[in-house]
């Protein structure tokens, strides 16, 4: 699953190369990339607390959840592959990507509300979280006026 959070953003990104702006979206996509394995190493510290605070019984009450093998980003249809995607719309992929980050944002909200330990890795996940959906939501205005690149002066200065 951990391979999923990071095709998409690399697909994504890839939709928006092109010769003048290459650098900035090279630059643009090494901090996409970035931002998103600093979020999985986040989330998985986030449930490895919240798995360690669980009484026995609580864990295997937990692995039988784990074996029904749901997640809510299951429900998102989304390309398949590398070449579907290439063939989908750039903004028919933000449109995916935003509704991974809602979801993502969701369960990382469920499972801090259940574990008061996690709260502070929790605010950190979602303000990357909310980081990643102002930058796509740039994207998808920028998509629908037709201007596909951002420039430092028009896009929001976020941590990197």
């Amino acid at each position: 699953m951990g391979q999923v959070f990071l095709l998409m953003p690399v697909l994504l990104v890839s939709c928006f190369l092109s010769q003048g702006a290459a650098m900035e979206n090279q630059r643009l996509f090494n901090i996409a990339v970035n931002r998103v394995q600093h979020l999985h190493l986040l989330a998985q510290k986030m449930f490895n607390d919240f798995e360690g605070t669980l009484l026995s019984d609580e864990r295997r009450q937990l692995n039988k959840i784990f074996l029904l093998d749901f997640c809510n980003s299951d429900s998102i249809v989304s390309p398949i592959d590398k070449q579907e995607t290439q063939k989908s719309s750039v903004l028919k992929l933000l449109h995916i990507s935003y509704r991974l980050i809602e979801s993502w944002e969701y369960t990382s909200q469920t499972l801090a509300i259940s574990n008061s330990l996690m709260v502070r890795n929790s605010n950190q996940i979602s303000e990357k979280l909310s980081d990643l959906k102002v930058g796509i939501n740039l994207l998808i205005k920028g998509s629908q006026d037709g201007v596909l690149s951002l420039d430092d002066n028009d896009s929001q200065h976020l941590p990197p």
